[in-house]
């Protein structure tokens, strides 16, 4: 069963994973702040015997912005590692 998260979106991030800057809509976001970020790991029972163990899906909420001096939202985030794909669910505004 696939289910739909979100909507895809570009996400350029650091080095160590943390996203910086979104394009979604065509629009331009700079995150302002992480508010949360979690990880959620395959089932190790299920990871094929000898293969490193990675994440499975990589969360990240933050408070974004499409401008300067514009109302910051909120934004969940979700890094699919496997498929190397980015999804965005807006939280708040």
């Amino acid at each position: 069963m696939n289910r739909s998260y979100g909507e895809p979106v570009d996400v350029q991030a650091r080095d160590d994973g943390r996203p910086v800057r979104f394009v979604w809509r065509g629009r331009l976001y700079t995150v302002r702040g992480i508010v949360e970020h979690w990880v959620i790991n395959r089932e190790w029972w299920q990871q094929p015997e000898g293969e490193p163990r990675q994440p499975e899906l990589v969360f990240w909420r933050v408070e974004a912005s499409p401008g300067q001096g514009l109302a910051v939202g909120v934004y969940e985030l979700r890094r699919d590692v496997a498929e190397n794909t980015w999804t965005l669910r807006r939280v708040a505004d």
